[in-house]
């Protein structure tokens, strides 16, 4: 149940609390308070919530600590106590006078982000950007795009140790699913981890080594999958969704590495790096220093300063496609009610139905023009060199993200939380930006 806060009915003696006319109006978060429509997001968090029952957490509190953690990086835990310190904090929060008691646990955050999911993050995104448009705040101007990998929070990948986790899983549950039964089943887990264990610590490893250390897990994880299998039918009405889903998963894994080891190949199609987040995919870039990427990609674009995610995808797809760029054209409409003036892309856009889509949408594109006289009078052009030298400002907007605002690396787990993760990450860029513009 939710029960929403009479916020219109103003206080007869405000002097009295603490927050009554003794906060700085020109602190930051005041600031950023006044660019969030909290009444329609309060509505919309009330929505989720049963008419009956215990009252749940104040929607403005929920929100406010949702962004606040974003814009501050901070964890859960620190949060909470963030919280119960900081006066704007609370303000921010919708707090009318100063607590200094334990106000929420940091597990109840986890629980109501999930409960909240993607679809109230895009529209909180949705609201508040809207709310910065109407107030010219971001104001529509030329387009700027790019793409970038969100990198996950795995283990570098490494066959050999992707089999071991998921032998470790196999036999865990082998091992309950025994003792349940009162029988003891002869895994070979001692023998395998030394087999592990000798590979691992070793700091040269030759590819014989590889080889060699990859058939012994590879035989290893085929017998407990097996036993694995035969001791759930026994129990089979007992056996939970997860724990077969997990099986699944192991099985595949223990496919897709045998068949590589028995064609002597490096790739394979849909492969798995992770155990425990078996929907990332190797995503290669072909930078240096990072060659290949484990993460979502998200597809940008940049107005007027600001970041926007028009794409968000575990599948890795060509950001300069057709569909791609219509996709973040009718986003920029939707934003602003109006086409862009330019499109700035780099190389990669310069296809020939990317100039087709720019003719006929009547968008000026900054692209490499097509023939030897014509490029040497393209590349001599003002507007072409000034539009060039601003797509430097999207690639500073990725590195400003990554660095500051948690884009590095995806903390939270699932799909579905970890394009929470992104969107909530930009928005409180965005948010901070705003603020240091007003």
């Amino acid at each position: 149940m939710y029960k929403q806060k009479d916020r219109e009915t103003p206080y007869l003696f405000k002097e009295l609390f603490p927050f009554g006319g003794q906060l700085d109006t020109s602190n930051r978060w005041l600031k950023i308070k006044g660019l969030i429509p909290w009444r329609e997001l309060e509505e919309r968090y009330a929505s989720y919530f049963s008419e009956v029952g215990r009252p749940c957490k104040d929607g403005r509190l929920i929100i406010g600590l949702m962004l606040l953690k974003h814009m501050t990086g901070s964890s859960d835990e620190e949060l909470v106590l963030g919280l119960r310190e900081n006066i704007y904090w609370q303000a921010f929060c919708g707090l009318e006078h100063f607590e200094s008691g334990v106000m929420l646990d940091s597990s109840s955050l986890t629980k109501l982000r999930q409960r909240l999911g993607i679809g109230f993050m895009k529209e909180l995104e949705g609201w508040t950007y809207k709310m910065l448009i109407d107030r010219k705040i971001i104001r529509g101007k030329g387009l700027l795009v790019d793409a970038t990998i969100f990198p996950e929070n795995i283990r570098y990948p490494n066959d050999i140790s992707l089999l071991n986790e998921a032998r470790e899983w196999i036999v865990k549950e082998i091992k309950l699913i025994g003792k349940y039964l009162g029988e003891k089943v002869r895994t070979r887990c001692r023998e395998a981890r030394k087999a592990y264990l000798n590979f691992a610590k070793k700091k040269i490893r030759s590819f014989k080594a590889i080889k060699r250390a990859k058939k012994q897990m590879i035989q290893f994880v085929r017998r407990n999958i097996r036993q694995g299998k035969e001791l759930m039918k026994r129990i089979d009405n007992k056996v939970s969704y997860g724990i077969r889903k997990r099986l699944e998963i192991a099985e595949k894994i223990f496919k897709q590495q045998q068949e590589m080891y028995k064609l002597n190949k490096q790739r394979i199609e849909d492969r798995i790096v992770s155990f425990h987040k078996e929907y990332v995919r190797p995503m290669k870039r072909g930078k240096a220093g990072k060659e290949v990427e484990f993460g979502p990609k998200g597809a940008l674009s940049l107005v007027g300063g600001y970041l926007f995610l028009d794409r968000f995808s575990y599948d890795n797809f060509c950001e300069a496609s057709e569909d791609v760029v219509r996709e973040q054209i009718g986003n920029y409409e939707n934003r602003f009610k109006e086409k862009p003036e330019s499109f700035t892309g780099d190389r990669l856009y310069g296809t020939l139905k990317n100039r087709e889509l720019m003719k006929e949408e009547g968008i000026r594109g900054s692209f490499v023009a097509l023939g030897k006289r014509a490029k040497r009078e393209m590349s001599n052009s003002k507007w072409f060199k000034k539009k060039q030298r601003e797509r430097n400002r999207i690639e500073g907007a990725f590195g400003n993200g990554k660095e500051h605002y948690g884009l590095e690396r995806i903390l939270y787990k699932g799909k579905e939380m970890a394009e929470v993760w992104v969107r909530g990450s930009i928005l409180g860029m965005n948010l901070r930006r705003a603020a240091g513009n007003i």
